[in-house]
């Protein structure tokens, strides 16, 4: 949560809208919305990434199961850009602006493969799961429970992908 606290220093420009949720509270919400924007749009491209390049011996249910991740991680994207411009807000999703934004880590391109490419995307949906949960807190706190909902289904899909992960990461 203390990143969202951090994130709610800054200030989102708003374009007029009759949505009753104060300008203040939208603004915040904004920013949240924003940076799981760019988490769960890096966490996809760090997914396929792991996706198009695994090799081994499990190569070909990890090749499947991390299309499948990558998906669940891009879902939710067109809402939650939606929900932005909905509160008045700018949603900020290209690639640059994700690569500034974004809390994770590089995902490695050289070094070991196949399973420790599953154990690096486990780290990687529990990290983003844990900050879309404090992300639920935050706008729930800000009286929007429209982004809180939304974000709450993401949480509940984000919690099932890193099970799969870590299903193959488990002896």
């Amino acid at each position: 949560m203390s990143d969202i606290i951090l994130n709610l220093k800054k200030k989102a420009e708003l374009v007029p809208t009759l949505n009753d949720i104060p300008a203040e509270a939208r603004a915040q919400v904004v920013v949240i919305l924003n940076q799981a924007l760019a988490d769960l749009s890096d966490l996809h491209s760090q997914a396929k990434q792991a996706h198009w390049n695994v090799r081994g011996p499990s190569f070909y249910p990890l090749h499947l199961l991390f299309d499948q991740v990558a998906g669940s991680a891009e879902e939710p994207l067109d809402d939650i850009a939606e929900r932005i411009v909905q509160l008045g807000g700018v949603a900020e999703g290209t690639v640059r602006q994700t690569a500034g934004r974004s809390a994770l880590p590089e995902f490695p391109t050289d070094g070991p493969n196949g399973p420790a490419y599953a154990q690096v995307l486990a780290e990687r949906f529990g990290a983003v799961a844990k900050a879309i949960r404090a992300a639920v807190d935050a706008t729930a706190e800000l009286g929007d429970t429209g982004s809180s909902d939304l974000l709450t289904g993401v949480s509940r899909t984000l919690d099932k992908s890193l099970w799969f992960i870590e299903a193959h990461t488990r002896k």
